[in-house]
């Protein structure tokens, strides 16, 4: 059976000084994606949240659009991975059909075995209208961020995409070894529960590259906020889909590159006074 963490026990040396420690440290584990009995991907990832890594992944990959397009379901254990059987609506095994193709993902690859360059750069519909945040949402919403990284606070070693409301606050978090992993289950979490992802922003602990975008615009959410920098194609990329591109957000700071109309300007200096300069 396999589990989200391990623990092992290393030598710790500090100051020249060697002694046996224990440390929690995240399981990588080979996670296949079959459909009506043909592997599709394999990806690198940490066996949690495997029902929303399906959804998502399938949306992402354009398989499906709704959680019906999946007929079944099975998550099979071997020694070596994991299985996500799943058996898709007559429809959607003709949309398979017309673009199967084998990969093997990486942990930090979301692109891996892309069959073209048209393919890794394709431009998605423009996302919906979206809801509008302030500056003290986002100031908030990522200040949260990390609080809620359980996984994260265990190991040191993960990725984590979360989903924020102004009124409701932090409405689910999913972590994963893989940073696009993680924004595949939040979004296959968003698919099965019907959470509006209008409604939301998407929230990110890693670096803001071209198929962290093209992940979100699958998943039509309209704003995106980072710690880190973005790529210049992952700009490009948000700009031609219509998202609200945020990203280096730490403290009480962000940088806004697309789409800036989404965040509202009515910053309340009482309450910026509370957070700090």
């Amino acid at each position: 059976m396999w589990t989200p963490t391990l623990v092992v026990s290393p030598q710790i040396w500090r100051s020249g000084q060697v002694r046996q420690g224990t440390r929690t440290i995240p399981e990588e584990a080979p996670i296949a994606m079959t459909y009506n009995g043909g592997t599709h991907a394999v990806m690198m990832g940490t066996p949690q949240d495997l029902d929303d890594f399906a959804l998502g992944f399938s949306r992402s990959e354009g398989i499906i659009d709704s959680p019906g397009d999946i007929e079944s379901l099975d998550i099979v254990s071997f020694d070596d991975g994991l299985e996500l059987r799943m058996w898709l609506s007559e429809a959607r095994s003709a949309r398979l059909a017309a673009r199967r193709r084998k990969i093997v993902g990486a942990t930090g690859c979301g692109l891996c075995g892309i069959e073209s360059i048209a393919e890794a750069t394709k431009r998605y519909p423009p996302v919906g209208r979206g809801n509008r945040f302030s500056w003290l949402d986002i100031v908030t919403a990522m200040g949260q961020l990390s609080s809620f990284q359980t996984l994260n606070r265990e190991t040191r070693a993960v990725h984590a995409a979360a989903c924020w409301h102004p009124s409701q606050g932090m409405v689910a978090i999913r972590e994963d070894v893989g940073r696009h992993n993680a924004v595949d289950k939040l979004s296959g979490f968003l698919l099965r529960t019907q959470v509006s992802p209008q409604d939301c922003m998407l929230l990110l602990s890693s670096r803001l590259s071209v198929e962290i975008i093209q992940k979100a615009a699958a998943a039509d959410i309209a704003l995106v906020a980072s710690i880190s920098a973005p790529t210049a194609l992952a700009v490009r990329t948000a700009d031609d889909a219509g998202i609200t591109l945020v990203a280096i957000a730490r403290g009480n700071e962000f940088e806004a590159f697309t789409h800036c109309h989404r965040i509202q300007d009515t910053r309340d200096e009482r309450l910026a006074q509370k957070i700090g300069p």
